[in-house]
């Protein structure tokens, strides 16, 4: 049984959150699923209650809480974890998908499981499963022998799949591991700066052309409280967890068909209109107060439409028109 009242958020966390195996309750599961494709060198646990049954539990506790998991591994997004991932309104729809590395063979070293086929077909089944679902991953540059062409595979993973959040790293070699043991380090620290930063720049554009594509939508985003950097803005998130400054004095509607409005408080999901963006953040204009469970965003056309109107407007007077 799971409590989590007046809780608008809640993460599950692990290491490899999603191979989640409870076998100290009984569970109609038989045994693991993987995606297709993947296989792992831990032997396979019977019976118990698996990630996708957790996570269809902690949805059901309160349908205006968002749900998001991490870290996960991409072996243990079987095909029940995304339908239910699809069906769910309160499940994210932000996904992290650790690739580490785009040439099948350094896969190989680093004993991931999948080579580079594999893990691109995961990501059409997913984006064919979650329409609009956004992704995020993490990379390793310069592991042990890893050469140029090899290298040069990863940039290519990083623009055909496009994620909007990356966590890039220079490869470093820790005692205790199958690397260590079996590995040199042998790439040059230089080498993996220089392809740090040519990771960074690869995703950076993607990102930013994702977010771009944001500007002039509405989005539901839930506020979290005063920004750090600005201290006359709040912040909060939108599913796809980038980050929303916009005006901390500026209040919003009481809902989509009020004329009454009230200040915004943290805790809140309030239909923004998002205005600007980088590779990282919106910014945004908040319309009306809803809920996670009542937000129908085919509403959004009307202020859309509206704020068109009071934009155009304004340029006109300013343009003394």
């Amino acid at each position: 049984c799971y409590t989590c009242s007046g809780v608008k958020e809640v993460t599950l966390l692990g290491q490899n959150v999603n191979s989640y195996r409870d076998t100290s309750v009984t569970s109609h599961a038989t045994t693991t699923h993987l995606a297709e494709g993947f296989r792992t060198v831990y032997k396979s646990k019977q019976g118990g209650m698996r990630f996708s049954e957790l996570l269809d539990q902690v949805s059901r506790v309160d349908p205006n809480m968002r749900v998001r998991f991490t870290s996960p591994h991409p072996k243990d997004f079987p095909d029940e974890v995304l339908q239910l991932i699809k069906e769910r309104r309160n499940i994210c729809k932000m996904l992290h998908l650790p690739a580490q590395s785009g040439n099948s063979e350094v896969l190989e070293r680093m004993r991931r499981g999948y080579t580079r086929e594999a893990y691109l077909a995961l990501v059409d089944k997913i984006r064919s499963i979650i329409p609009g679902v956004s992704l995020s991953s993490d990379f390793i540059a310069g592991f042990c022998g890893e050469t140029e062409a090899q290298f040069e595979d990863t940039l290519s993973l990083l623009e055909l799949v496009r994620y909007r959040v990356a966590y890039l790293f220079a490869y470093s070699m820790r005692e205790k591991t199958t690397a260590h043991r079996r590995y040199q380090d042998t790439v040059p620290s230089s080498v993996k700066g220089q392809r740090v930063n040519a990771m960074d720049v690869t995703f950076r554009r993607h990102a930013h052309h994702l977010n771009a594509q944001s500007v002039g939508t509405v989005e539901l985003v839930l506020v979290e409280g005063r920004s750090k950097k600005h201290v006359n803005q709040l912040c909060g998130r939108v599913d796809a967890n980038i980050k929303v400054n916009f005006p901390a004095e500026q209040p919003a509607l009481v809902s989509p068909d009020s004329e009454l409005s009230r200040q915004i408080s943290p805790g809140d999901y309030v239909a923004m209109m998002i205005t600007g963006s980088t590779s990282q953040t919106f910014r945004g204009v908040p319309l009306y107060h809803t809920t996670l469970e009542t937000y129908d965003p085919t509403r959004d056309e009307v202020f859309l439409a509206q704020y068109e109107r009071e934009r155009l407007g304004k340029m006109n007077v300013e343009s003394g028109v």
